[in-house]
């Protein structure tokens, strides 16, 4: 029989998961400076239209979804994306693992979470027993790439949201998993670090939120793969103590 380290090396979790509890003008131009062309402004949306488009998507349902992120034209990503990113998954997951915003593999393809970081999700997910697919729902806070993976723009985030939000009301995940600081700080509208963050249960739409690394990241900090694996196995514990809870108040 294989080793815990075999199974976890062959998963490429190295260095391997330890699986335990836990607790818890620049100088010399020109005098006369050219000034730069004006960049085309976003579109503008009447409000009457903005709270008739929030009512619209609060309405979806999986079949019309990702339809009508693909016709979205609500902010100036609209222009520069190659593919929208709506979201890939279990329409019936418990888990919900939310990014901050396509990088260029997933613009060309259309899917959140391809290439190197999301060789290591899926990796991730293995060890927990599950696969991209089933019992999982992976998307971002944003549907469209920003240009050079810049930072998103707030009126960009607000664009959005109300995808996200029909999202996690579609889905009523058990647990909410937002990968990296600015998924994070997104979702639960502050600016903490990382580290002041994980380890505890935060709140999205009423719904228990847990907050880890993003795989781009771990990738470039391998020793934090330990802490992100102790992320997962409290957002598991969280998630059963969530259904635990729920079977408690159904059978009163």
């Amino acid at each position: 029989m294989p080793t815990k380290d075999e199974i976890l090396s062959e998963l490429g979790l190295g260095p391997a998961w330890r699986l335990r509890d836990f607790p818890g003008l620049a100088a010399g131009s020109a005098l006369v400076a050219r000034e730069p062309a004006p960049s085309a402004p976003p579109p503008t949306v009447d409000p009457a239209q903005s709270e008739a488009r929030v009512v619209r998507i609060a309405n979806l349902d999986w079949g019309s979804f990702a339809a009508d992120v693909d016709a979205c034209v609500a902010c100036g990503l609209a222009r520069t994306r190659k593919k929208t990113v709506p979201g890939v998954g279990d329409v019936r997951a418990e888990w919900l693992f939310v990014g901050e915003a396509p990088g260029a593999e997933e613009d060309a393809k259309g899917e959140p979470f391809v290439g190197q970081a999301g060789k290591l999700l899926d990796n991730m997910l293995a060890a927990l027993g599950m696969r991209r697919g089933e019992h999982v729902y992976i998307a971002n806070v944003l549907k469209c790439r920003p240009p050079g993976n810049r930072t998103p723009e707030p009126g960009e985030i607000d664009a959005c949201r109300p995808y996200l939000d029909r999202q996690v009301a579609l889905l009523k995940p058990k647990v909410i998993v937002a990968l990296g600081r600015s998924a994070a700080n997104t979702l639960l509208a502050n600016d903490a670090t990382i580290a002041s963050l994980r380890g505890r249960v935060h709140r999205y739409g009423g719904l228990p939120l847990v907050v880890t690394y993003h795989p781009a990241y771990l990738l470039r900090n391998l020793p934090d793969k330990e802490k992100a694996w102790e992320d997962l196995l409290f957002a598991r514990r969280t998630l059963r103590a969530a259904a635990d809870a729920s079977l408690f108040s159904g059978a009163h």
